[in-house]
Formats: C-alpha cells, structure tokens, sequence
C-alpha cells in the first residue's frame, strides 16, 4: 500500500523521537511519528510557536483520519502522545531519534548538530531534514558523526511519502539500517542514497526537469503552460505511480533491454543538445512569471497551496486503494 501499514512494531515500542524545529516540516514529522506509534517531543525556542504548532498538528490528524491515512489509529491516541519542551537538553534525552528541521542555512545547522552532539547517547540518531546540504558538511568533527544521516521529506510529507536517506562517509551501518526501519515504521517509502552528491536525488531529476523546460521556453520552442500541460496531462500521470524506469521498460514489448535497442541513440542525440544550464533571469523569467501570475494569482497564493494539499490528499487517497502489480 501507498502507506505501509506493517511493520508498526518499533512505533508501538513507545520509543522517544524529537523534533528540533517546529515549523512546516517539523509539524509534518511530529504527525508522521505520532502515526507510527513513537512518543514525540517537539523543541522550539519559543513556547508560542510550539503552541501553533500543536494546532496545525491536530488539524492535520484529523484530516489524515477522515481520509483513512492515520493506519488505522485515532487523532486523539496520536495527539495525546506529542509534547513540546522548549529546553533542547530535556527533549532530546533519551530520544532514540531526534530530527532536524531548522531552516536550511549550514551554518546553523552545524551549530545546531554541535549542540546535539553533546546532549544526545551514543546510541540516538541524529537525522537532518536538509534538502540539499550533505551531512558530512555539519557532522565531520563531531565525536557522534556515525550517527549523523539525512532523511529529506518531500513538501508536504503527510501525503508525499517518499523520504531520501543519505548516509555520511562515516555514518554506521546501524544507523542506515536503523533509520530506514524507523522511516518505514511511520509510513514513508525510503529512497536510499549509497553515497553523497549535491542536491541529493530528488532535487538533481527535479532541477533536470525544470531545466530543460526552461530551455524550452527561453528558446522560443513553447510556452511555460505548454510545459504545465504536458507534465500534467502525461508524463506526471505516469510518473506518478510506476517512475520512468518502470514507464520505459512497460512502453517496449521486451522491456528495458528492447526500449534501449530501439531508443537509446535517440535519447543521446537530443541530450547532447541541451547545453549548459539556463540563469533563470532576464525575459524569460518575465514570461514565465506572467504566466504563473496569471494562472495562479499571488493574491491566492494560500488559497492555492490548500487547494494544492487537498489535490495531494485526494491523490494519497487513491494510491493507498490501487490494486498491485501482477507478479505472474
């Protein structure tokens, strides 16, 4: 299922997981962990950003129950076992998990990592929801650095349930292992990186992607809604449940070995055209922002992002319903 609702079995231990940050992506981890069964300690610097905190986090509860996204639990059960502390010593103690959600700037984070490294057992991992920064950036000198990894959510996570694991050099075996079963635990699908790169997975094919369209339009090839159209009315319906490894296997009669034979000298002939990346500046970028600005009005801008979470929560809802692949 879309949400794996096995393997709850670490969650219901009851173990301790804190939240360090309690904004956007800190509000999501608390309703993911809380699902999954784990005692959460939400850490912020001030009790009344915790206090909004915690009213968004209801909020998403519920919404995740009506829609059955909750794995079979109660709001409340979920609510009642997420606290707030506003000292970072006391919500990190004895957490077997404690995750990062501070904004993404590296020098914060490494302050941050440094003050986690001297309150934290040798045995708590430290997980930092960055989107780009590799953990060997902010972990190198610190004496818990086989701990230290990178589960980066995808916005929003309460129905995105893809999460990329990066592991330092450094990171511990037991640590990968460790997070990945955790992050099962609570419903996400691990997207598991052997080794470092910038920008990770998902923003290195997302940057591709919005590259080439950028191209597209600065060349004069399309409009900016052309490009919208065509990800949304087809590749994206794809993509959206079986990838493009899977799509171009499925879209030749013998798979991915007779899809290469027929198309791979196609596909490289027009990469070699797509040149050095695009600044996005100048006019296309007024022609793109004229676009969007029209299609979707800074004025609705909130508007837009709910409509845009109800879409995503729909979407979860049927994809947790699909029927499986045949295997025979």
């Amino acid at each position: 299922h879309y949400f794996i609702q096995s393997n709850l079995r670490l969650g219901m231990s009851g173990e301790k997981i804190a939240i360090v940050g309690s904004g956007l992506i800190g509000r999501c981890w608390a309703v993911l962990f809380s699902r999954g069964g784990y005692r959460v300690v939400l850490h912020d610097v001030k009790q009344e950003l915790m206090d909004q905190a915690l009213e968004t986090i209801h909020t998403q509860l519920n919404s995740l129950h009506d829609t059955g996204l909750l794995m079979g639990r109660l709001p409340d059960e979920c609510y009642s076992r997420i606290a707030t502390c506003s000292d970072l010593s006391t919500a990190v103690e004895g957490a077997a998990l404690v995750q990062e959600c501070v904004p993404e700037d590296l020098n914060l984070k490494r302050s941050v990592f440094s003050q986690l490294d001297t309150l934290v057992s040798d045995t708590t991992i430290l997980c930092s929801s960055t989107s780009c920064i590799v953990p060997s950036k902010f972990s190198e000198s610190l004496a818990h650095r086989a701990n230290c990894i990178v589960g980066h959510p995808v916005n929003p996570p309460t129905y995105c349930p893809a999460v990329e694991v990066i592991p330092a050099p450094w990171t511990s075996e037991q640590t990968l292992t460790r997070t990945i079963s955790i992050m099962r635990s609570i419903g996400m699908q691990p997207a598991v990186m052997k080794k470092e790169c910038d920008g990770f997975i998902l923003n290195r094919l997302q940057y591709a992607v919005l590259q080439e369209a950028w191209r597209m339009v600065d060349d004069g090839f399309c409009d900016p809604k052309d490009i919208d159209t065509l990800m949304t009315q087809g590749l994206g319906l794809r993509w959206s449940f079986i990838g493009p490894f899977q799509t171009i296997h499925l879209n030749a009669p013998q798979g991915v070995r007779d899809y290469a034979a027929r198309y791979s000298e196609g596909i490289v002939r027009v990469s070699e055209q797509f040149g050095a990346p695009r600044p996005m500046a100048g006019e296309t970028l007024e022609k793109v922002a004229e676009y969007l600005e029209g299609e979707v009005p800074l004025t609705t801008h909130s508007a837009n992002l709910q409509w845009r979470d109800d879409v995503l929560k729909q979407l979860a809802v049927f994809k947790n319903n699909l029927p499986p692949k045949p295997q025979e």
